[in-house]
């Protein structure tokens, strides 16, 4: 087996002595960021030098980004160099603008690609959009990294797409997971045959069934995490056994509504710190939920790995008229030592919301509890007291149960 280059199979070791040298120089750019020379107002940069370090610094968030961003626009101060400098400037919902650039695999895909076996001699149908956001352009700087040649197909006109992927020959697809089937569907309606042996897809659920399917057709298919903001973050080998982080960022899973990292195995949300000296985000909340997996992927790429996506860390709920924020829950948790977790429920009883919150701990008396409810998520509701450990493991706080048919 190759491997993309040796970073993929450093030492636990060295790879936290490489972070140590490598950390202090991110935060520093960091805070030469305008944008985010407030967050990170008074944090000593030499002195973060590992995970725990980097665990009480502040965490950002796409809400911040965006409303930096509408005060100094178009990258709200967070890049290191002026907008004039990126040869791209893209669009994603909300609005988000992010930079980009040609020079190298500024989004670092390549090392995906190269897990998946693409190389120099395949030529890649690449169906993310060229459009405004940046994933066609991602894939893209992905395949001259690993030496293939690209079909810039972007997304819909499936016809002609089957037309050119069959005319050039393509060997390989980039793309979500559910549209490949549609290229597939639709050469075989034409009495075409597509010659994927290869595809790397994101941006959508790659159900098992899914996968499957097109190993069937002769098909291996390998899924990796990326955002616009971040480029890669994870992504599956061969091995198909979780998402192996990618070696120029930093994951970290987190309590949602909180910075507090949570125990190996626990669910909690996505927080990322990318190495990345133009676009130096530190600790950036990605809204996503995952969980760390035990132990290095059998290909012998040895970085942490996580589950993949699991949903979504952002789980405000309106119960009676009234907001609750995942951050309210992890206060009332702080507020008292022997509380491991909580979970709020939304529930409804006739035409009225209920709440009931759900506390893990030793105690007997729930009474003693009604004060610091109050005081936190300002509603009144039941509260009922369950052992340690009897929660489930999904990452929610806020739990709504209410059926809005």
């Amino acid at each position: 087996m190759s491997f993309y280059d040796q970073l993929e199979t450093r030492s636990p070791e060295a790879r936290d002595r490489d972070l140590a040298a490598e950390l202090p120089r991110a935060v520093a750019r960091a805070q030469s960021a305008p944008g985010l020379a407030a967050l990170l107002a008074g944090v000593d940069a030499p002195s973060v030098t590992g995970r725990a370090a980097l665990a009480r610094l502040p965490v950002l968030r796409k809400s911040e980004l965006s409303a930096a961003q509408k005060a100094a626009p178009p990258f709200g101060g967070f890049t290191t160099r002026p907008a004039a400098d990126f040869e791209n400037i893209f669009q994603s919902p909300g609005p988000i603008y992010e930079p980009g650039r040609r020079d190298g695999d500024w989004w670092r895909l390549g090392r995906f690609l190269h897990a998946a076996g693409i190389g120099p001699g395949d030529i890649l149908q690449n169906c993310f959009g060229y459009h405004l956001t940046p994933a066609g352009m991602m894939f893209e700087s992905a395949a001259r990294a690993v030496g293939a040649a690209t079909l810039p197909a972007g997304t819909g006109q499936t016809e002609l797409q089957v037309r050119a992927g069959v005319d050039i020959g393509t060997t390989a697809y980039a793309g979500t997971p559910d549209y490949l089937k549609i290229i597939l569907d639709k050469a075989e309606e034409m009495g075409e045959r597509m010659r994927f042996s290869r595809a790397v897809v994101s941006g959508g659920a790659l159900f098992p069934s899914l996968r499957q399917a097109y190993a069937e057709r002769g098909i291996a298919c390998t899924q990796c995490y990326a955002t616009a903001d971040l480029g890669l973050i994870a992504y599956e080998s061969p091995a198909l056994d979780g998402m192996i982080v990618d070696e120029r960022v930093i994951v970290e899973i987190v309590r949602p509504g909180t910075g507090d990292p949570v125990p190996e195995g626990e669910v909690g949300e996505v927080l990322v710190t990318t190495l990345n000296p133009d676009y130096p985000l530190v600790r950036f909340a990605t809204g996503d939920l995952s969980a760390v997996l035990p132990g290095t992927s059998p290909c012998g790429r040895t970085n942490m790995r996580i589950k993949g996506w699991m949903g979504r860390a952002d789980q405000t709920t309106k119960i009676k008229g009234m907001f609750v924020r995942p951050e309210q829950v992890a206060a009332l948790v702080a507020r008292h030592a022997e509380i491991t977790r909580a979970r709020v429920v939304a529930d409804r009883a006739g035409d009225m919301d209920v709440m009931t919150v759900l506390l893990e701990t030793g105690a007997q008396d729930a009474a003693r509890y009604e004060g610091a409810v109050f005081d936190t998520l300002k509603l009144r509701g039941r509260i009922e007291l369950v052992a340690p450990g009897s929660l489930p493991n999904d990452g929610k706080v806020i739990e709504d149960r209410r059926s809005y048919d």
